[in-house]
């Protein structure tokens, strides 16, 4: 294990690891533009470069092998000025529109400008112009005046989702990121594209859906799990802050204040600005649910369409509105009259959702474990970087408490409890009573005997427990809708007797999540 010296701190490094990779490992931070610890090393960048001592030129730090003994500056004089000069050329030809860039604010080209420039252009030429907003896919927008070549897109496409989708074309000050190969490699067809977005250092690629949308100071991101599929991603929901939260009463404004705005993975900054090179302490934090990786795929960033559909917002009795603790009442006299009833128990639950019905209500029914959804057409099915096949995110903890067996009703049955999506109401027994709940509006929720509406993970917080048995955590980003009800809520309810459960179902309704 040789020893190296940076900045005249000793460290043990390990054969296979690079000055950078040393230098991150301990908190000490190295600009960088193009290099990416999911990616190959390719050194066109220039911003890395540190200074062995002794010698009178500079090397980039993130193709720089350990040796024993090797010292190395991250911060000389011959360091700063190589900086400065390697930022004046970044910026040449950069145009200066950071105030309507959707990167202002979190673009690390503006951050190390002002470390380690900070002066305006010495060039007297005029800037070479370059293609604005070039469609490279539906969802992505190419501006190649912000492109500063780092190359971190293509190698996404080439080594990680593998769709070879992107290339280099021409040379020099008219070289340009473009498509690259035949029709089958379209970035269309690309189910990881959108983590090129996140990977840009700088503004030239753009989500077209949070294009001109929000600016990154107005939102607060929420750590999150993306309920896609069994894996079950560490996400950031990214939302308004309450102090920008519109006052406006209308109905647009309001949709807004609860809006989605974007979705990423946890962590995706990877040490590119001063101030996210994690510690050894923040490294433990993590040890116990780390991310599966700096990716997420193109479902998981579309979760608001999701979970923005038009939402169920009160407790119905045969298609009737009724107050909630009316719905209780209701559904107490179905218990109380049934003696085989069968209960459908979401994939899509939290392990602490499940918890409550087991503890409530899973003694008093038959319990099966239902797929919410199922595969969408032309959705992949599954791939060897993320997507698995079951589109649940806490299938595994279901069947823990209820067994795996296939959904079915015995001939006895005379009550179903349905709880969430994806059941076909046909199926059911005809002329058996249906308590059903479900967090957004369809046809079932009126046909059903009692109904409840449901809150979603973005209102409530709770657990996830993926295919592998990692348990990682959502929080909510807002408040519970009037006439909205958590799950647990209504298992509670319908378990306490009577008026009492009456009662702690309206208080169910008032206490916010």
């Amino acid at each position: 294990m040789p020893r190296i010296h940076i900045d005249g701190q000793p460290f043990d490094a390990r054969t296979e690891q690079t000055v950078l990779q040393v230098a991150d490992e301990h908190g000490i931070f190295i600009p960088r533009l193009c290099w990416h610890p999911q990616l190959s090393v390719a050194g066109n960048c220039r911003i890395c470069v540190v200074q062995v001592e002794g010698r009178s030129w500079v090397e980039i730090s993130c193709n720089m092998p350990v040796s024993e003994g090797l010292k190395v500056l991250t911060d000389s004089e011959l360091v700063r000025a190589h900086r400065k000069a390697t930022m004046q050329f970044l910026t040449l030809n950069h145009p200066v529109d950071c105030g309507i860039c959707d990167k202002a604010g979190e673009c690390t080209l503006q951050d190390y400008h002002v470390a380690f420039n900070g002066q305006a252009s010495i060039s007297a030429e005029p800037k070479v112009a370059s293609t604005k907003f070039y469609a490279l896919s539906e969802r992505i927008t190419l501006d190649n005046e912000r492109c500063i070549l780092c190359t971190r897109c293509v190698r996404f496409t080439r080594e990680v989702s593998k769709s070879h989708a992107l290339g280099v074309r021409e040379r020099g000050d008219h070289s340009v990121i473009r498509p690259a190969g035949g029709a089958a490699r379209k970035l269309d067809e690309d189910p990881y594209s959108d983590n090129i977005v996140d990977l840009c250092p700088v503004g030239a690629l753009l989500s077209r859906s949070f294009l001109h949308r929000d600016r990154v100071w107005t939102l607060k991101a929420t750590p999150s799990v993306c309920p896609g599929c069994e894996r079950g991603c560490a996400i950031d929901i990214w939302h308004r802050k309450p102090e920008w939260l519109l006052r406006s009463p209308s109905p647009g404004a309001q949709r807004e204040n609860r809006a989605i705005a974007r979705v990423t993975p946890q962590g995706v900054r990877h040490g590119d600005r001063p101030g996210d090179v994690p510690s050894p302490s923040s490294a433990e934090a993590y040890a116990s649910a780390p991310p599966p990786g700096p990716w997420i795929c193109n479902k998981g960033r579309d979760l608001a369409k999701l979970l923005e559909r038009p939402r169920a917002l009160a407790a119905m009795k045969k298609g009737r509105e009724v107050p909630f603790a009316e719905a209780v009442a209701a559904a107490h006299e179905l218990l109380d009259r049934a003696r085989r009833p069968v209960a459908l128990v979401s994939g899509w639950a939290s392990n602490e959702e499940l918890l409550a019905f087991k503890r409530t209500l899973g003694s008093r029914f038959t319990c099966f474990v239902k797929a919410d959804h199922m595969p969408a057409e032309g959705e992949v099915l599954h791939d060897d970087l993320l997507i698995r096949a079951d589109k649940n995110p806490n299938t595994r903890r279901a069947r823990e408490f209820f067994g795996s067996a296939t959904p079915a009703f015995p001939p006895d049955t005379d009550l179903v409890l349905v709880w969430g999506e994806g059941f076909d109401f046909a199926t059911a027994p005809r002329g058996v009573p249906v308590i059903f709940l479900n967090a957004f509006l369809a046809p079932e929720n009126g046909h059903a005997d009692v109904f409840f509406a449901t809150s979603v993970m973005t209102e409530r917080a709770g657990h996830y427990t993926n295919f592998e048995g990692t348990v990682r955590a959502f929080l909510p980003c807002f408040a519970r809708p009037a006439g909205v009800a958590d799950a647990e809520h209504v298992f509670e309810s319908l378990a306490a007797p009577g008026s009492a459960g009456e009662r702690k179902g309206e208080s169910a309704m008032v206490t916010p999540s």
